[in-house]
């Protein structure tokens, strides 16, 4: 039904229980095409509305919610999920449908997935590479993983020879968000736990993300060998957060390891493989294209984007076309934790591709497309839909009110940055931990730009245009960039532990706060005797009673306890006939306080200056 609107603007009009589902992101063209509207109408309506957007701006919900409204419409956006999944069943990809499809004989049994977890420096690394006989800690700034690496190992468990797949998250807390993201690819966790130094923080956090994941735990008490070692009172200390050793009638596997020693190593497998055989189904069906998951993504200077991939079902062959997030491509090549070439990867193998026109993001989901076509479609699909989600995100609306309450509280101050690193997951866990920095609502943090790899010509326009400072993780300059920097005077940090780099943010925006001023009191003196100078108006003989008299100094004349005079400023101070630029504690001198002439004997005149206050 057509209806006259705002400003007589014809638009059809809603019952007031339509409903209209929109993406994260959308425009008013895609508003107008739901309802059958012309978009301009749609414009002026919103302009009565007091919001002014062009037809093809991405707007947020509110701004939606209120033109709805408006119109007699209900918005219901859709979650990325949902639009992802629609996005898919457009092409007649549908996941959910493959899934119920499968019957128990499709399934075959797969490998555990296991992620190492747990306090920085309990060994977890150490007890990887005691596990897979490689060294990887010497290759790690200050000695703390910086990567999720995935490896498969093989060990005899009851007479059967069993790949086991290990994900190796970050221990140190600024990457909370890549260990979750490990401990929601994996079927086992192994939380680490040193025997000297008992439950830490991290600890905590590390059991917390694997609870929330709903998976089974097994406790390596590592550096059993170590002097003070207490194994007995790790397993009492986490009867607490509810894993109960199988020795205290609990179901909980605790394994006492000593990684440097190699001791105990064996029985962490057979533990690891016990619970998977006891507590899950590991089984997938290996006979269909393959889903899964990117672990890790970089861009490699030979060999342009490569990612590992964990393949959660189905098998990936060369030659697939694939889509992970928003990067897509055919598998040039594959290649195992050695760097063997690999022709075909099951489930719960980790490999690294080759082939992708861009770098996915670590935890990305990957599927199989029918051909090159249909990938690139719904990879540039998912880009589109995430610019315009991004858009509608930075669009900030602001209403007259909240205009006048800001230049009130003084200009908001923003630290722009532009983040690149060499792989994604460490950009994105940074960009968290950066995001998390709390100091006050005077100064906000924004990330206007996030990548993969060196810092490139693009990168210094971005800064220059937005005034942002660029933070560069295990990644340099391209060719000619730092000349370009210099010239345009932009500020370009390179860090190579992730906490260095969290530490000078947060003093870059402590140095940005506005200062705060605090009172100090300089000096008092009591007044003794006042003289009457046609020149200088009242003179204030005075004793100066604590601290000192300086002249210029702010002052205020106290009467009985009570303030007759504030605000002052203290224009003459003079020792007998001579000037003096100040006046300390048991002496005589004469005050004189400009125009304020109001002193009697027995006034208290104090003296105090601003000082910056420093931030805590």
């Amino acid at each position: 039904m057509q209806a006259p609107s705002l400003g007589g603007v014809q638009v059809p009009r809603g019952n007031g229980k339509t409903v209209v589902r929109l993406r994260h992101g959308s425009s008013l063209n895609d508003f107008a095409d739901k309802i059958d509207a012309n978009p301009a109408a749609l414009v002026t309506v919103l302009f009565h509305l007091g919001e002014m957007a062009t037809a093809t701006q991405s707007l947020d919900e509110d701004t939606f919610g209120t033109l709805a409204e408006e119109l007699g419409y209900i918005i219901e956006m859709v979650s990325a999920e949902e639009e992802d999944r629609e996005l898919l069943g457009a092409f007649d990809i549908d996941l959910d449908a493959e899934l119920e499809a499968e019957g128990d004989d499709d399934l075959t049994a797969r490998p555990p997935v296991v992620t190492v977890m747990g306090h920085v420096d309990h060994g977890k690394t150490k007890l990887l590479d005691a596990i897979r006989q490689t060294d990887v800690v010497a290759g790690e700034a200050g000695g703390i993983t910086q990567h999720i690496g995935a490896y498969q190992v093989h060990t005899v468990h009851e007479g059967i020879d069993r790949a086991v797949t290990f994900i190796d998250t970050p221990g140190h807390e600024a990457f909370t968000a890549m260990r979750a993201r490990g401990a929601q690819v994996t079927d086992i966790a192994i939380l680490v736990v040193a025997a000297d130094d008992g439950v830490m923080p991290q600890t905590i956090e590390a059991l917390n993300h694997a609870q929330a994941a709903g998976v089974p735990i097994v406790v390596a008490v590592n550096k059993v060998d170590k002097e003070g070692a207490n194994p007995d009172k790790i397993r009492q200390q986490l009867t607490e957060y509810n894993l109960v050793a199988e020795e205290y009638g609990g179901d909980t596997m605790f394994v006492d390891v000593s990684a440097k020693q190699n001791v105990g190593i064996d029985q962490l497998l057979e533990a690891v493989l016990l619970t998977a055989d006891a507590a899950l189904d590991l089984r997938a069906n290996a006979d269909k294209d393959a889903r899964g998951v990117a672990i890790e993504a970089n861009l490699d200077k030979g060999r342009g984007a490569v990612a590992t991939v964990l393949v959660q079902s189905g098998t990936l062959n060369v030659g697939d076309s694939i889509v992970a997030g928003t990067a897509y491509g055919r598998v040039r090549a594959m290649f195992d934790e050695h760097g063997e070439p690999v022709l075909v990867a099951g489930p719960s193998r980790p490999v690294q591709v080759l082939g992708l026109t861009s770098v996915p993001r670590a935890g990305d989901t990957f599927i199989v497309a029918p051909d090159d076509r249909t990938a690139r479609q719904i990879g540039e699909k998912r880009e589109a839909a995430e610019r315009a989600a991004l858009l509608a995100k930075r669009r900030k609306r602001i209403s007259l009110e909240d205009f006048t309450q800001a230049l009130q509280q003084g200009k908001v101050e923003t630290l722009n940055l532009v983040l690149k690193g060499d792989v994604s997951g460490a950009v994105e866990a940074l960009e968290d931990a950066l995001l998390k920095i709390d100091v006050g609502e005077e100064v906000e943090l924004r990330v206007i730009h996030r990548g993969v790899g060196a810092i490139t010509q693009n990168d210094v326009n971005l800064a220059t245009v937005d005034s942002a400072i660029i933070i560069g993780f295990n990644v340099k300059y391209a060719e000619r960039v730092e000349e370009l920097a210099d010239r345009e005077g932009v500020d370009v940090r390179f860090y190579s532990v992730i906490y260095q780099a969290i530490d000078d943010v947060e003093a870059a925006l402590k140095g940005m706060l506005k200062p705060e001023y605090e009172e100090v009191q300089l000096g008092s003196a009591e007044v003794r005797e006042v003289f009457r100078s046609s020149k200088f108006g009242n003179i204030a003989g005075s004793i100066v009673r604590s601290g000192l008299i300086r002249r210029n100094t702010k002052a205020r004349v106290t009467r009985g306890g009570k303030v007759v005079g504030d605000n002052l400023t203290i224009e003459s101070l003079k020792r007998f006939k001579d000037d003096a630029t100040e006046v300390r504690e048991g002496f005589e001198c004469g005050i004189g306080l400009g125009s304020f002439n109001d002193v009697e004997i027995g006034d208290t005149i104090e003296t105090w200056e601003m000082r910056e206050k420093p931030r805590a």
